[in-house]
């Protein structure tokens, strides 16, 4: 579930995604997955299922593709 009012707020998938969207702005072109996952690891404390959540709905609006060999490219 994307929203949910029985969670907290800084575990929902949009906050989530809002933050990952902030680290991979300041990347040239793309990001390791591993790189992107201790970044946002470093300062949320997400799971690895949490966050692999959030970048499936991040792949899904568009935001972000698969550039191959495990790189995350932003699409904006």
């Amino acid at each position: 579930m994307i929203i949910s009012k029985d969670i907290n707020p800084v575990r929902d998938v949009y906050y989530l995604g809002a933050k990952i969207i902030e680290i991979i702005a300041g990347e040239p072109n793309h990001i390791d997955f591993f790189d992107l996952y201790k970044k946002i690891h470093s300062c949320e404390q997400i799971s690895m299922d949490l966050y692999c959540l959030t970048l499936d709905w991040l792949y899904i609006v568009g935001t972000i593709e698969n550039s191959g060999k495990g790189n995350i490219r932003k699409c904006f």
